[in-house]
């Protein structure tokens, strides 16, 4: 069927063109976060800023990020084997997962860090300038690799691309957090440093379990949004010879999507024919949507005159 060749090619074309995508993106967020950490962590330690070394330990969580950011890419790509029939897919809702623990762990312990800090003002130093521009540079970094990343991840369609660019985002607020906290050290209020680290762990928690709720919500079978489901719809309605459905189910795996339907055919065709036409939807569907895969189940029924 050339249909069914045409499903291929799609996936042919866009496959590899979307892992290299991904593969460069976060390739280019190692080689930023290494900078990052490397001048964050020592500017943070020669001016005395706390809030600069927490920042600089989470641009080092995004550093790991990266790595299981690129493993993930690196096995979700693999063909179809005895043991996982439908592809490796889930290897990215796994790795959103493992990048969601990062986050919360790493927020757990800045805030830890902070609250100790907060806890014997008198530890507190007075941090020196060089702190100051060095948190305003990575603030603008990390927001230009949060742009690039984010739209490289819309352009192809990658929920893991995604979080690994909110990743690089909470990065950024956190740079801001910490260039207030500094600033106001400076000033003269020596407690804003160890505040601002205490906000930035908080607010990296958050966003920590926000990505590990999702990724489990993924891996559990959570169905497709409602935008996605009615586009189905709306294709499998517009393929002619269909003149029904029910029980339409999906399910994420990865990025893409598997999805069962029941198509309301006309009974006195052919099995034939009624094979025809529901091979026609599926295909349809397959290439129209992220579906990587459609069982369809016929029912016959009686055209309403």
């Amino acid at each position: 069927m050339n249909d069914l060749r045409e499903v291929a090619e799609l996936d042919e074309e866009s496959s590899p063109e979307r892992e290299a995508a991904t593969k460069r993106c976060t390739w280019i967020s190692v080689i930023v976060n290494i900078a990052l950490t490397v001048v964050q962590v020592l500017a943070g330690f020669l001016s005395g800023s706390q809030g600069l070394i927490a920042d600089g330990v989470h641009s080092l969580s995004d550093l790991i990020a990266d790595f299981v950011v690129l493993l993930a890419v690196h096995h979700s790509k693999k063909e179809p084997d005895a043991d996982h029939h439908y592809g490796h897919q889930r290897y990215e809702n796994a790795a959103s997962l493992v990048l969601g623990g990062l986050l919360s762990a790493v927020g757990v312990g800045m805030v830890l860090s902070a609250v100790h800090k907060l806890q014997t003002p008198e530890s507190i130093p007075t941090v020196h300038l060089l702190a100051l521009w060095v948190a305003l540079a990575a603030l603008i970094a990390k927001e230009v690799l949060f742009r690039y990343m984010l739209k490289v991840a819309k352009r192809v369609r990658s929920s893991m691309l995604v979080a690994n660019a909110w990743h690089a985002r909470s990065d950024a607020a956190s740079s801001l957090v910490v260039g207030i906290g500094i600033a106001g050290n400076l000033l003269g209020f020596a407690l804003l440093d160890p505040i601002a680290a205490l906000v930035v762990g908080c607010m990296v928690s958050k966003m920590g379990w926000s990505f590990m709720w999702d990724a489990l919500h993924d891996l559990t079978d959570r169905a497709a949004d409602e935008e996605q489901i009615a586009g189905i719809s709306t294709t499998l309605l517009a393929t002619p010879g269909v003149l029904g459905f029910h029980e339409l189910r999906t399910r994420k795996t990865g990025d893409m999507i598997l999805a069962d339907v029941h198509l309301e055919i006309d009974g006195s065709l052919t099995v034939t024919e009624g094979h025809d036409i529901a091979k026609l939807a599926r295909v349809n569907v397959m290439v129209k949507h992220p579906v990587l895969y459609l069982l369809v189940h016929v029912d016959p029924v009686i055209p309403h005159e």
